[in-house]
């Protein structure tokens, strides 16, 4: 049986280890699709019919061939085809919108795509239908040489402008990916692994060929099951799925459905790979406390631009003890994982710097971008490998005393809340720290005035009075959110991550807070709810509201002083505020001041 190793990095071909695996074992399952199969020999034949359709299209060397298939029988045969005709495949996801794929066609050149047949073209000059333009080709392998250092596929990724941009990724990259893993998590032909992810994100280069070449069976799931959670877990447990990769947002789906209907003890289960969003390890509880013989959880940090997978850490129940910490653990043997600050120095234990990733992981840069391909992969000083580069990731994290690196989002999840620079993830981690709290996310947004605000978005059962008390106790005045909205779930991403821009925006009447709504009855009582109501920007304001729980802060309570004094000429000061929070109170301490 054919074992791949790290020794084998530097001269694997993807296709070529997939191959070893074909003539071990022929007739084992290799992918599973609702009920459909092929085995190892027919994956491999199929895939070698569209490779010789491919090479008779003109495609070469390092050729961009789209694929754009949905999840079937033929997703696997077309992008181990374009590999074995010694291309690269550029993964289109039909869930996604026609303009992006078209746009990012369009930046690839493509000049062939693989479709089915009612999939777009794009103007594309040569379009491969899958089903009826390969079943009379030769089912043996074409005679191509493809080097380690060739393209493997072109994936694209946002960033943090919203344009496309494609990584370019090579054969050793990958076979470095499932080199450094296979010994940690001890992969093998006896696993199950799933597909979960979108073959436009690029965990799905660790699942399906995390399977294939290690002999395993690769379950793809349905679209439709991707978004049903119940539907999800059944076919985990049909399947009898050994190894799962989960975005953390997608995972707490399938803890909530054990928290209401209970754990199938047919689950097969033996490793659970988190990556893609930073991982708390509060969620977890109940998966422990279930799951007791479940051998690994491993929460993995990685970049499109690094090859999926860059650390490894175990999560155990131990990591409980800090269930607001993302701890994303050091790299893999090989590479390097660096905390460096502005001047790219090295910083302290504790303090937060800019994460550079370096080894055999980082890939050639990005698609016809050489400007942004030099700004992001720099020199890497600390490498005895000639001309050897680091990526930089726009992540921030930092080195903890023993070691360990705790992620703390990215730099551009940073913003300024009245002049306090405020990093999002460390109020998310705050906010999840409630128990009645199961999901949350919280965004920066301009109220009704303009001015910055943190909104937290929460699925649980905590109320927006009870949040603020257990906030006001953890964090700096100006970090708690002045806006809560509940939500039965986080709306996801086809990717699994949290889709912060599908967040609805926040009611701006009366948010619900710990008190019934007493109507003012008084003149003056009605005035100074005004000024409340105005400054607060929400439609009204009862006797016994609190100012803060309303979303005031500091500046707004300076404000509603101004406007007391200037309106209604009366003497108030910020401290009578914040003692008597409360309108009712306030009013009451105003008048008593005469």
């Amino acid at each position: 049986m054919p074992t791949l190793t790290a020794d084998h990095a530097e001269a694997g071909v993807i296709h070529h280890w997939f191959a070893r695996h074909v003539q071990e074992r022929p007739d084992a399952i290799a992918v599973v699709v609702g009920g459909d199969q092929l085995t190892y020999a027919e994956l491999d034949q199929r895939a070698n019919r569209i490779a010789h359709r491919l090479l008779g299209l003109g495609v070469g060397r390092e050729t961009p061939v789209g694929v754009c298939l949905p999840r079937g029988i033929d997703l696997l045969p077309a992008l181990l085809g374009v590999l074995k005709a010694g291309a690269a495949y550029l993964p289109l996801d039909p869930a996604h919108t026609a303009e992006r794929m078209a746009v990012m066609v369009a930046d690839a050149q493509v000049q062939v795509l693989v479709t089915d047949g009612d999939g777009p073209s794009f103007g594309v000059p040569h379009v491969l239908r899958c089903g009826s333009d390969v079943t009379a080709l030769p089912d043996t392998a074409p005679d191509v040489t493809v080097r380690p250092g060739d393209l493997a596929y072109v994936m694209y990724t946002s960033g943090s402008t919203g344009t496309p941009k494609g990584v370019m990724v090579e054969h050793r990259n990958v076979i470095q990916l499932l080199a450094g893993n296979r010994a940690q998590m001890r992969l093998g032909p006896d696993d199950v692994w799933s597909l979960f992810a979108s073959v436009a994100f690029d965990v799905s280069v660790f699942e399906m060929w995390g399977a294939l070449l290690h002999g395993a069976r690769l379950v793809v799931v349905p679209d439709a099951v991707r978004r049903a959670p119940d539907e999800f877990y059944a076919l985990l447990v049909r399947e009898g799925v050994t190894v799962l990769n989960q975005t953390p947002a997608a995972f707490r789906r399938l803890v909530h459905l054990e928290d209401s209907a209970g754990a199938d003890p047919r689950l097969a289960l033996r490793l659970i790979v988190f990556a893609g969003e930073s991982l708390t390890p509060g969620m977890l509880g109940s998966w422990f406390e279930r799951h007791p013989h479940v051998q690994e959880l491993v929460n993995m940090y990685g970049i499109t631009e690094t090859t999926v997978h860059t650390t490894y850490r175990r999560m155990t129940p131990a990591d409980l003890a800090r269930p607001a910490a993302s701890l994303i653990g050091p790299a893999f043997p090989g590479g390097t994982v660096r905390v460096l600050g502005e001047s790219w120095a090295e910083v302290p234990p504790g303090e937060a710097g800019e994460i550079f990733v370096g080894g055999p992981g980082v890939t050639r840069g990005y698609l016809g971008r050489p400007d942004l391909t030099a700004e992001r992969f720099v020199p890497d000083p600390g490498s005895p490998v000639p001309g050897a580069r680091m990526y930089r990731s726009g992540d921030l994290a930092r080195v903890l005393p023993d070691g360990d690196v705790e992620y703390l989002g990215r730099r551009d999840h940073q913003v300024k809340i009245r002049g306090y620079r405020v990093e999002l993830p460390e109020v998310e981690a705050a906010v999840l720290a409630h128990p009645g709290v199961r999901e949350a996310v919280v965004v920066a947004s301009p109220d009704a005035s303009g001015t910055n605000r943190l909104v937290a978005y929460v699925v649980g059962s905590a109320g927006r009075s009870e949040l603020r008390q257990h906030l006001v106790t953890r964090l700096p005045e100006f970090m708690v959110p002045g806006a809560f909205v509940t939500l039965d779930r986080l709306p996801l991403t086809d990717n699994g991550k949290v889709d912060r821009r599908a967040l609805p925006a926040p009611d701006e009447t009366r948010p619900e807070v710990g008190t019934a709504y007493a109507e003012p009855q008084t003149d003056f009582q009605r005035a100074v709810a005004k000024i409340w109501a105005s400054a607060l920007s929400v439609d009204r304001v009862g006797l016994d509201d609190d100012f803060f729980e309303l979303g005031g802060h500091s500046m707004l309570a300076t404000q509603v002083v101004a406007a007391i004094r200037d309106e209604l000429g009366v003497p108030v000061t910020l401290r009578m505020i914040f003692d008597e929070p409360d309108l009712r109170s306030l009013v009451e301490a105003i008048e008593e001041r005469g």
